[in-house]
Formats: C-alpha cells, structure tokens, sequence
C-alpha cells in the first residue's frame, strides 16, 4: 500500500473493526456524530450520509428526513441494516456498497452530504469532495467532522510517526485542514461556512461547505 491508502486496504482495514466499531467508537465519536446530524437538519429533506458504517448515526435523525446511507465495507453495512430494522427506521431509503470517489448518484439529488470521520479514509480526498458537491443541490451543504494533523510541535511530530499504523487502520493521520481551503478555493463552486472544534480537547472539528447557486441557511 506504500505511503498511500488504497480502496483494498481501506475495505479489509474495516471489516476488522466491524464487529467491534460501535463499542470502541461509539462514545467517542458521539459528540461529533451528534453535531454533524444537527447542522444536516438545519438544511433537511434528502440527505446522502457516506461513510455510514454500522448505521450508529440513523436512529437520531428525524424521520421528516428521506436517508440514504453508503459505505465501502459491506460488512460494516450488514449491521447497518440489522439497525435500520431494528429500529424500523422507514426514512431510511437505501443503503448501498459504493465507493465514495465514484458515487452512483445523479448530478444535485441530494440537500445534504454528511460524512462523519470519512475524509481522511479515502485514497483521494479532493476527488471525494468534489463528487459530495456534485451530487448536492445548489444552496446544499457538505458537512464534515474529522480530524486535522497539526502543521507542527510535539503532536505533528507524534502523527507523522504513527501515520503508517493509522494507513494500517485505515485513515491518515497526517490529514492537513489546508488540504480543504485549496481544494474549496480550487473548486469554485463550493464556500467554507464554519469549522468548529469538536470534543474530545477539540482533536476533531465539524465543517460545513455552501454549494453556490442557491440560497444557503
């Protein structure tokens, strides 16, 4: 895989955390989860969520939202829909197996692009992005919550030595917030709204983009 992610790794990396993800992760990513879902419905009606995983986010959406949710791992899915019904959760209305850099979606179907800890799991980020600004509707939002690598000091020290470990678990941990400002201003049809830190000790934050042409809240 060398200093690279690729879609392989990314896949094997999380049908090992498959089974265990909701325990390890569950906590500590609800604060983020939770405000990602906030500022989705700020905008409501169709909301695309890529990176769904095991479906932990699906429950705290309100039903007036239509849901389609899509991940790379399908094992990571299979307990997705073994909460959809379980919840019998009908504003769900599809999950599917798809690559987040070739969405098989149609251009502007979507009012919202939620993707929770995704962006720095995929082999090209700025082709992510741009097909989550592809397939929202103009004065549609991208909303995003991860976490950025320091530029420098003891904790951008720390990152780039645990980098390989984390390409193993399947994210870069090295991720620079710059590498959002070019590809935004490179883009020129989407705007930077809010970066917000997130807990824990603001290691994560929550962003938001406006796709121009429309009237963004």
């Amino acid at each position: 895989m060398g200093d690279q992610l690729d879609k392989a790794g990314i896949a094997k990396a999380y049908a090992r955390w498959a089974p265990i993800y909701d325990l390890v992760f569950g906590a500590v990513f609800e604060r983020g989860r939770k405000a990602s879902i906030a500022a989705a419905e700020r905008i409501g009606g169709r909301i695309l969520e890529v990176g769904v995983g095991t479906g932990l986010s699906l429950p705290d959406y309100a039903r007036s939202n239509r849901l389609v949710g899509v991940d790379l791992s399908a094992p990571m899915l299979r307990k997705a829909k073994a909460r959809v019904v379980s919840h019998q959760l009908s504003n769900v209305d599809g999950l599917a197996v798809m690559d987040a850099q070739q969405l098989g979606f149609e251009d502007a179907v979507f009012d919202v692009v939620v993707a929770q800890y995704v962006i720095t799991t995929v082999p090209n980020p700025e082709a992510t992005l741009d097909e989550f600004a592809r397939v929202i509707k103009p004065g549609g939002e991208i909303v995003l919550v991860n976490h950025f690598g320091a530029e420098k000091g003891l904790r951008a020290v720390y990152e780039g030595l645990f980098a390989p470990l984390g390409r193993w678990l399947g994210w870069q941990s090295e991720f620079r917030w710059e590498r959002l400002v070019r590809w935004a201003a490179q883009h020129g049809g989407v705007r930077i709204i809010e970066r917000r830190p997130m807990p824990p000790l603001g290691h994560f934050s929550l962003i938001r983009f406006a796709k121009l042409g429309g009237v963004a809240t």
